[in-house]
């Protein structure tokens, strides 16, 4: 990258092909009214999680004007060169407790597809094991009646149960029997990243190997890619996990213990790494610790084992992790030592967009021409003639073959 690039971020931006296929499979937004967050104990917690992610928003206010679905759709598909999305949502015990819970997800989903005139959007469905078999019918209701995509689920969310296990034969295996009968086979789970609010030994991906082995017809894409997190966000409640003393630069907590699962079972095909947050964090506060991590995922697990997320729009629009990655390289001293492959061009297609159509059974090409020619495109030319982006995060780069040990910018 040259200086010139730094300055004009336009001339940066006009280098990389117009139809790049940018799936970002990890997209939020929320849809309730600021009275649920004064008078209900789940919307004060809520709002403790809008401090954390947006340290600087001077209101609750602000905060839900930023987070909205205009500011949703203007974010990732306005001011970032995203194509298509997954929106996703956080786990409760009751929908009306929920700042997005499913119907209004797939809500979202249609909103946006509606206004583009083409496929723009895939929904998760919100799945919670531990409620016990009255939530076999919520599951078949999500499948039948919302036509959700994909499921995502928490393990550390108790709920006002347990935590529970993917790998429990008698909580979890019968959801994967139903939802392999549905029809739906890819399974988000989150792990790491217990922010404070999860019980964070059930955060770890300890529970991936069983299950993972025991259903080889089912996906199992690990959200944040088990990656605990710095600091604040790496204390969850409940079970405490010890820290490992480790100097060795290739231990990342927990992403480490999913490459040793991998190494040890070289036959598991399906487990995936979803970077949601996970390279936000890594890339702008340790950039060597985001090529080692992403070294040895595709070093264990393949390149087409990466899925492209970004948690956004909890931090702002997710164009400066998109800059980010098309600009990473990885250093000759790394891939001499370690044995990593080079970033190439055609391995960050890979994890920009296309490990994940193939997931979705969504055809790249088909998708590109329909979305050259569709409503959104049409708006987002407009728009880009006099472009106002907000809220977006901005991150490091760096000149020359080596990574700075700390972010540039901000």
């Amino acid at each position: 990258m040259c200086a010139e690039e730094v300055v004009d971020q336009a001339a940066f931006k006009e280098k990389w092909p117009k139809d790049q296929f940018i799936f970002d499979v990890q997209t939020h937004h929320v849809d309730v009214s600021k009275k649920w967050y004064d008078d209900t104990p789940q919307g004060k917690a809520t709002v403790n999680f809008f401090r954390l992610m947006r340290p600087f928003a001077t209101s609750v206010e602000g905060s839900l004007e930023q987070l909205n679905r205009a500011h949703y759709v203007k974010e990732v598909f306005g001011d970032s060169d995203t194509v298509m999305a997954i929106i996703s949502g956080v786990p409760s015990r009751d929908w009306d407790k929920n700042p997005l819970p499913p119907d209004q997800m797939v809500a979202t989903r249609k909103y946006v597809n509606d206004l583009a005139g083409s496929q723009r959007v895939l929904s998760h469905g919100l799945l919670r094991p531990n409620l016990g078999k009255k939530e076999m019918d919520e599951m078949e209701r999500q499948v039948k009646e919302l036509k959700i995509d994909a499921w995502k689920m928490y393990t550390g969310a108790d709920l006002g149960e347990k935590p529970w296990r993917m790998d429990d034969e008698k909580v979890a295996y019968p959801f994967w029997e139903k939802s392999r009968k549905l029809g739906i086979k890819n399974l988000c789970v989150h792990k790491g990243l217990p922010l404070g609010f999860f019980n964070e030994k059930a955060c770890m991906p300890t529970d991936l190997e069983k299950a993972a082995l025991d259903w080889p017809d089912l996906n199992f894409i690990v959200y944040h890619s088990g990656f605990r997190g710095f600091g604040l966000l790496a204390r969850g409640t409940g079970d405490k996990v010890e820290d490992r003393k480790t100097d060795d630069p290739q231990e990342i907590y927990w992403i480490s213990d999913i490459l040793r699962i991998l190494k040890r079972n070289p036959k598991i095909k399906n487990i995936y790494f979803e970077l949601g947050s996970t390279f936000q964090q890594t890339s702008a506060r340790d950039p060597k610790l985001c090529l080692h991590m992403l070294g040895q995922m595709i070093q264990v697990a393949g390149a087409d084992h990466i899925l492209w997320g970004t948690d956004s729009i909890w931090g702002g629009s997710p164009q400066s992790q998109i800059q980010r990655l098309r600009r990473l390289k990885m250093p000759d001293e790394l891939m001499q030592k370690y044995k990593y492959s080079q970033l190439t061009e055609a391995i960050k297609e890979q994890i920009f967009g296309l490990n994940a159509a193939k997931l979705f059974g969504i055809d790249p090409k088909a998708k590109r021409t329909a979305i050259k020619a569709d409503k959104l495109t049409q708006l987002r030319q407009e728009y880009d003639q006099a472009p106002t982006p907000s809220n977006t995060q901005y991150g490091w780069v760096w000149v020359g073959d080596d990574p700075p040990t700390t972010p540039i910018g901000g």
